[in-house]
């Protein structure tokens, strides 16, 4: 149905890399012209080998199941008539041991928070509706293991 690309770049430099001193930073660049910064987490992979201000696959991985979540929320509130003025989502993947024993994201928890006028705003039932409905049709969702829950700020 789709067909998305990514072009990650790397380089050496003056490093000798095969005694594992290299650096981890490299780009991530899409189709649409954006190239964003990208690196190794820190916490896996220590500094300076690693650039905390760069984004790392575990940040993105927990961004897209939040941003993925957050579009079908957004056009399911649409849908029903519910005018949305702005959403946040202060997203927390867990990478942890799976039951295997081996680093998985096992866990990641949505904390949307949106807010609403109009005449028709959704009840607390409504927006628990929207958002299992937005869980259930978010792509990105279903293409993982990983445990996605949702904890609504109400």
């Amino acid at each position: 149905m789709g067909k998305y690309a990514a072009t990650i770049s790397w380089a050496r430099g003056t490093s000798p890399f095969v005694d594992g001193d290299y650096t981890r930073a490299h780009l991530w660049s899409f189709d649409g012209g954006l190239t964003v910064p990208a690196s190794s987490s820190p916490q896996i992979v220590p500094l300076p080998h690693s650039k905390p201000e760069n984004l790392d696959p575990e940040e993105a991985f927990v961004a897209s199941l939040s941003s993925c979540h957050m579009l079908f929320f957004l056009s399911i509130a649409a849908g029903k008539g519910f005018r949305v003025d702005s959403y946040r989502d202060a997203a927390i993947g867990y990478l942890e041991k799976d039951e295997v024993g081996r680093l998985a994201m096992t866990r990641v928890i949505l904390r949307p928070e949106a807010t609403y006028s109009g005449s028709k705003i959704p009840t607390r039932r409504d927006i628990e509706g929207i958002h299992h409905e937005a869980h259930d049709r978010c792509f990105v969702a279903n293409s993982v293991r990983t445990r996605i829950m949702t904890d609504i700020v109400a």
